[in-house]
């Protein structure tokens, strides 16, 4: 399965090893003597600007007795009362409250220049409100006693005010976490003599120069997804930095592609942390790192460096944080890394890393990650790998050649949180229960061929998320309770029936087991009533029975899969109460009788698959008008009828599937108004929310089965870059229209099995991005389109049986195909079929090449032919009828060689017959 949770759990790390070192915002106290009434009244001003939804400062008050020194967000120097801190940075955090609702609960609005009041304000903290996209006011740089700026994620777009480098005495600044926020040049900084913090995290800044302009008193640079793509060119005027006290650098999600040896030469040795993550920075791992005596965090993930993990890297005695993660370096883990006994994190995934993981990692007796899946590691893992890893918590080795080989009785000494293991089959792991804290728990195919033991149900309840899937577990869960919010069971060997669920479960797959009995009591159990579920996936199992009309208790349902079982009936009208439905899949099953229009308050539904069932009828108006379907399935039924034109609406369809049906009439020519069938990228992520279901904890991706090519193939990832027509196996009639050339998205178009007539489209060769093209067993006529052969995807052709004519055309494309995508066209010749093209059919397939080539030309060509016979021929007659001596002399010409032809012809016949009575018989 996808596992976004391990990028997220990794993030969290990532964020806390990137936080400042030790690095104090603001440390003024509370007053003992009153503010004055002028900073008093400039406070209020300030209050007045701003929006404050929860009332947060309501004891800023002119009414109120209390001293503003004593408000919230406020403190005084404790000698002179004056306002020294507005520290005003949101730190609401009920987890009750959705992040739609987050901004419910920030301050907002404007920032009064009645700040400008308070002379002595050393600390200005506003970060995590919503300022709502306006600027960052300039006057700020009037604040000259200001040491502390923090304005991260308070919502400020727009150019950061060069005045701010007015302020000489700023030590730091957090300007970070604003989207819209972005620097046209930074040359300002250059009079903070005194920074020693800079964060400008997600701020747009593509300016080479910024490290060059700053103080060497810098402790902390943040520039993460600045947009950066050198690390250091030295701006005219100003000498390169000498970073000698640098100890943070967070360079991370930019464009850099340096040759890392050079950059890293210009910073301290006295470097603890380097951050180079998600960049596209090549070659191999650089000696030069070796400099950095005190880094403790390395972070080099998500970037394009190759060859071997370095030996040197062991050397680094004091490193707690290596991430190496997805670059492709090979060979295999140093066991010198051993040697880093202060490492907590250690993060090998996404590379080409082979060979057995050295024994010598399991003495690092700190380590809380352990990361190496997804490489080509191989071999056992056993008991001394992990003798020593009582602090490991997180334990990540999916997608290896690695297998668990410890003894049944073995306690491992760590209790882990996360485990997303290698194959530990085929006895179910024992040593599982003993693991007391585990809440997520991803052991998919990892070669389990077992009983699920009675344990493993109970112990299950603490887990918050469960992948057990594509194993072959077995056992009976008919009686078992389920907890967890997500829970994957698909592709085992499970039976019984349904289990019940918990209101805590969010997510149900038990797909591809051998679950049986009826559907409904499941649906109207009593105890299941309460449930929260948003995603149910029984498909392919052994259910039978109705739907039922129980659906008014599931009203949180988003994806619905029944497919590929044994139920029967009809659908229930209460099934429209799914008003959040937005993928219902009961494909492959014995439903009959007719669409229910309550279906049509299903407003969000993008995936409706009841393909291969019984439903009859014509298929209803109504659902045309669900414009937000994404992918239609209806194949195999009995629908009849005519294709409505409505069916064009359906703007973003990308699966249109209506085969083997009983449909009549024309395909309507309008299909070309399916925008998501003529241009690929044009859709938006929200679009595909029908395919998927997930967050940080639970992923679900809807897949699809389909066989444009003859073989059935199973899409998942990749479903969203399907475009397919699949009208098929129905009684469609007439044309082909020409409009759907223009369908330029459509990889897969089946047309076959009708009594369409015609021929074929002439720019079907528009179609560039077609794979799959079938058209068999129509009436189609005339010759194949020579535009057919510069379809270079096309892998997949089949016009047998219907009455084309003439030669194949000519062209690496088509001849590639064999004769099975030509034959029962009786008039049809050349390569690859047997049939030899006669002088006829050659002469005919030659000419009508000839014409589709040269039309203009012989067009032309016969125009002035006529022309010129019609000038010709009258400038004769002209001549003749106004001048009388040359008209006797012509028809007295024409009387004489009608005299010699006849004299001629006379004397030949006579000849002739002369000879042959002088001619005995039988001679040759």
């Amino acid at each position: 399965m996808t596992i976004p949770f391990v990028n997220f759990m990794l993030l969290l790390l990532f964020s806390n090893a990137i936080t400042p070192l030790n690095f104090t915002l603001c440390k003024g106290e509370y007053s003992k003597v009153t503010c004055s009434v002028k900073e008093k009244q400039a406070l209020l001003k300030f209050k007045k600007g701003l929006t404050d939804p929860i009332n947060w400062l309501s004891s800023w008050s002119e009414s109120n007795q209390q001293d503003c020194c004593s408000w919230i967000g406020i403190r005084c120097n404790n000698n002179t009362g004056q306002v020294t801190e507005i520290s005003l940075g949101n730190t609401f955090q009920d987890y009750s409250v959705k992040d739609d609702d987050y901004h419910d609960h920030t301050l907002g609005g404007e920032i009064s220049s009645s700040l400008l009041e308070l002379e002595f304000l050393t600390c200005l903290n506003l970060s995590l409100n919503n300022f709502n996209s306006i600027q960052i006011p300039s006057f700020l740089g009037s604040l000259r006693s200001l040491t502390h700026l923090d304005l991260r994620g308070a919502g400020f777009s727009g150019l950061i005010p060069h005045q701010l480098g007015n302020l000489s005495n700023l030590l730091y600044v957090n300007l970070g976490y604003n989207s819209g926020l972005q620097a046209d040049n930074l040359h300002w900084m250059s009079n903070l003599l005194c920074l020693e913090y800079l964060e400008l995290t997600d701020v747009y800044v593509h300016n080479y120069e910024v490290l060059s302009v700053l103080p060497s008193t810098i402790t902390e640079i943040h520039l993460s997804g600045c947009g950066l793509e050198r690390i250091m060119i030295p701006y005219q005027g100003y000498a390169t930095t000498n970073f000698t006290s640098l100890r943070v650098l967070d360079l991370s999600k930019n464009l850099l592609n340096d040759e890392l040896k050079r950059a890293l030469s210009n910073f301290s040795t006295s470097l603890e942390l380097l951050n180079l993550g998600f960049n596209s920075l090549q070659g191999e791992i650089p000696h030069t790192i070796l400099n950095f005596k005190n880094l403790k965090e390395l972070i080099l993930d998500d970037n394009e460096f190759i060859g071997q993990i370095p030996e040197f890297l062991g050397r680094l005695k004091n490193l707690e944080y290596l991430s190496l993660s997805d670059n492709s370096l090979t060979g295999p883990i140093p066991s010198i890394l051993g040697n880093l006994s202060f490492l907590r994190v250690l993060d090998l995934g996404g590379n080409k890393l082979n060979g057995t993981i050295p024994k010598s990692l399991g003495i690092l007796s700190n380590l809380f990650l352990l990361r190496l899946g997804h490489n080509s590691l191989e071999g056992p893992v056993e008991e001394a790998h992990f003798s020593k890893l009582s602090k490991l918590d997180y334990l990540d080795m999916p997608f290896t050649n690695l297998f668990l080989n410890v003894s049944s009785s073995w306690v491992p000494p760590f209790q882990l949180t996360f485990l997303s293991s290698f194959k530990m089959g085929p006895k179910f792991p024992v040593w599982l229960q003993n693991q007391k804290s585990l809440k997520l728990l991803w052991i998919s195919n990892s070669g389990i061929a077992d009983i699920a033991p009675s344990w493993f149900w109970n112990w299950m309840l603490q887990v918050r998320s469960v992948d057990i899937s594509g194993n072959q577990i077995s056992g009976d869960i008919s009686d078992i309770l389920l907890n967890s919010s997500f829970i994957n069971l698909s592709s085992n060997c499970l039976k019984g029936k349904l289990p019940q669920l918990t209101s805590r479960v969010n997510v149900l797959k038990v797909s591809n087991n051998l679950i049986s009995g009826r559907i409904s009591p499941f649906l109207c159990e009593r105890m299941n009533r309460a449930n929260k579920l948003a995603v149910l996936d029984v498909s392919n199992n052994l259910l039978s029975g109705v739907l039922g009309n129980c659906w008014l208790h599931w009203e949180t349902l988003t994806h619905l899969n029944l497919g590929a079982n044994n139920l029967s009936g009809r659908i229930p009208p209460s099934i429209g109460n799914l008003s959040g439905l937005v993928s219902l899949r009961l494909h492959n099953n014995s439903i009959s009788g007719y669409l229910p229009s309550t279906l049509q308050n299903c407003s969000q539904l993008g995936f409706l698959d009841i393909g291969q069932n019984k439903f009859s009828q014509t298929i209803p108006l109504w659902i045309w008008d669900m414009t937000g379907l994404v992918i239609l399935r209806l194949k195999s039924n009995y629908f009849m009828g005519k294709l409505h034109k409505k069916i064009c609406e359906l703007s973003n369809l990308i699966v249109l599937d209506l085969s083997n049906n009983n449909l009549s009439g024309s395909i309507p020519s309008c299909l070309n108004k399916i925008k998501a069938m003529v241009v690929v990228h044009t859709q938006s992520e929200e679009s595909f929310s029908a395919l998927e279901y997930g967050d940080d904890y639970e992923y679900y991706m809807e897949n699809l089965k389909l066989a444009p090519k003859g073989n059935e193939l199973e899409y998942e990832k990749n479903l969203k870059f399907v475009r397919i027509i699949d009208l098929s196996s129905n009684r469609l009639s007439g044309l082909i229209p020409s409009e759907i050339t223009t369908l330029t998205g459509v990889r897969f178009l089946n047309l076959s099995r009708n009594n369409l007539l015609g021929q074929i489209p002439k720019d079907i060769g528009e179609m560039k991005l077609l794979e799959s093209l079938d058209l068999s067993m129509n009436y189609i006529s005339g010759e194949i389109s020579q535009s057919l052969s510069s379809l270079s995807f096309l892998s997949h052709l089949n016009l047998s049986y219907n009455s084309l004519s003439g030669r194949i055309p000519k062209s690496t494309q088509l001849q590639s195909f064999n004769a099975y995508s030509y034959i029962g066209n009786a008039e049809l010749c050349g390569d690859p079929l047997t049939k030899i093209c006669t002088r006829h059919e050659e002469s005919d397939s030659d000419s009508s090449s000839r014409q589709a080539e040269d039309d203009s030309g012989t067009s032309e060509f016969y125009i002035g032919m006529g022309v010129g016979f019609a000038v010709s021929f009258w400038g004769v007659c002209s001549v003749l009828f106004f001048n009388r001596t040359w008209r006797h002399a012509y028809f007295q010409f024409l009387e004489n060689m009608t005299n010699y032809i006849y004299v001629t012809v006379v004397l030949k016949v006579k000849w002739f017959n002369g000879k042959l009575r002088s001619r005995p018989l039988g001679t040759n």
